[in-house]
């Protein structure tokens, strides 16, 4: 019997389209996965079980009458708790929220989902509003690592990465404001996607503003095209959405690398210290990519490290999301939460606009190196998992989640399309991830490379036991 937690969502659709099995059956085992991963990985800040049955018993039916409601029709996914979902609370990793309240309306990328006919499984973990790169906070505790639950799964999407990497719901939204997806993505083994700023709109809008990114968590590149060829349309309560794109993003898959001209940086110039086995995967890799007819140089963008720019426009952004809490609401906050609002509170507007510089001219910067190259590849992060229920590793010397990230929210300043890819695992089995980053806009090439990795089984892991 086919384990149809282990299918990604374009194999369900062809199964739901030959009547090998139906919606009802991958969402029943979907369910029964995320409940039996949930007490030891802490995935999930509920389910939403009987809403999912159903869905998918509508969705059955429309698949017995051959007339599926859209792209997604059955196919299981799950949101994170960031974004809002019709008849759920939207918590955000805090005790702040309350549950009461109406609750009646969806984002823009679910109510996409919504109207393709997915499945609602339920919204995934994140820490106090997504602040930080690891998954643990006040109100659900510690989301866990799927290779092993003494580490971290990363975040602020870790429950998604958990959720997809162990089999509840091929599909995952994640919300990514530094790394966000990809980090959690990187540390899981699964595949993750910052589009293109825009690309897939985001109401209401993020306190962390034009920094955050919606985008796919998936098994592979070709679920990613997928998803984003759902949830990649305007929508009028964002006012930055981009309008459709000119194509499907399925289509732009194939192809392959060839005459591609590729930047390989292993380390920001020497920048940044990439751990010996993060270095290797990531190297082998770029050689496939070459081998496969792609012009690979390596060389590094012209990129000083611009996280005190970022750390400006993200403590203020933290200051802003918590500026009406009363003294008592404070104190329930996360203290790292509550330390980095206080910095925000300090920043004045003249320093606000100064960050702002350095985001515009990094942004140059690298839309000049793209003249030159049309993709870039990193690592994604220079280190894997770490112990779970800390924001740095211990004895790092980092303060804060961006001295372990160097290689994301960059990517984020310049709203570049950036994913992660799992190119193969360190000496304790933990999944190593490879980057890869597009002028703005090119979210196609990213999608393309990506899937060639994948096509050449350079990429793609499985956790054991799940």
């Amino acid at each position: 019997m086919t384990d149809l937690t282990e299918l990604t969502a374009v194999q369900l659709l062809d199964g739901y389209r030959t009547g090998e099995f139906s919606p009802v059956d991958a969402t029943r085992a979907a369910l029964e996965r995320a409940e039996r991963i949930q007490p030891e990985v802490n995935a999930f800040v509920r389910l939403t079980a009987d809403e999912a049955l159903a869905r998918a018993r509508d969705s059955a039916e429309r698949w017995r009458r051959g007339a599926p409601a859209g792209l997604l029709d059955g196919v299981p996914v799950t949101v994170k708790d960031i974004l809002l979902m019709r008849g759920a609370p939207t918590l955000k990793g805090s005790k702040t929220i309350s549950e009461r309240g109406r609750w009646d309306e969806d984002a823009p990328s679910v109510a996409r989902l919504r109207a393709h006919g997915a499945v609602f499984l339920g919204k995934t973990t994140t820490p106090e509003f997504g602040w930080k790169g690891v998954t643990d906070s006040p109100l659900s505790g510690v989301t866990r690592n799927p290779y092993d639950p003494t580490r971290t799964a990363g975040g602020s999407s870790g429950g998604a990465a958990a959720a997809v990497a162990l089999g509840a719901g091929p599909l995952a939204l994640g919300t990514d404001g530094g790394g966000s997806v990809r980090i959690p993505a990187a540390f899981c083994g699964i595949f993750g996607l910052k589009p293109t700023y825009g690309r897939v709109p985001l109401y209401p809008a993020s306190a962390f503003g034009t920094l955050a990114h919606v985008g796919p968590m998936t098994r592979d590149a070709a679920d990613a095209a997928l998803l984003l060829d759902v949830i990649g349309a305007p929508d009028s309560r964002d006012w930055s959405a981009l309008p459709a794109p000119p194509g499907s993003f399925r289509t732009a898959l194939s192809g392959g690398v060839h005459g591609l001209r590729v930047a390989y940086s292993p380390s920001l110039g020497g920048q940044v210290a990439v751990r010996p086995a993060v270095a290797a995967a990531v190297r082998r890799a770029v050689e496939r990519l070459a081998a496969l007819g792609a012009y690979v140089e390596e060389t590094d963008p012209d990129l000083t490290d611009p996280v005190d720019a970022f750390h400006t426009l993200w403590f203020t952004g933290a200051a802003r999301v918590t500026q009406h809490l009363g003294p008592r609401q404070r104190e329930s906050l996360d203290p790292g939460l509550r330390e980095i609002c206080d910095a925000g509170a300090r920043v004045s507007a003249l320093d606000y606009l100064a960050a702002v510089d350095v985001r515009m001219d990094l942004g140059r910067r690298m839309g000049r190196f793209h003249d030159t190259y049309d993709l870039l590849v990193t690592p994604t992060l220079p280190l894997t998992a770490f112990e779970a229920g800390a924001e740095v590793p211990k004895a790092s010397g980092h303060h804060r989640w961006t001295g372990w990230t160097p290689f994301t929210y960059p990517f984020n300043l310049t709203q570049q399309p950036a994913a992660t890819v799992p190119v193969g695992t360190d000496g304790d089995g933990l999944p190593i991830g490879l980057q890869l980053v597009a002028a703005r806009h090119r979210d196609d090439l990213v999608l393309r490379a990506a899937h060639t990795l994948y096509e050449a089984r350079i990429a793609g892991l499985t956790p054991s036991g799940s």
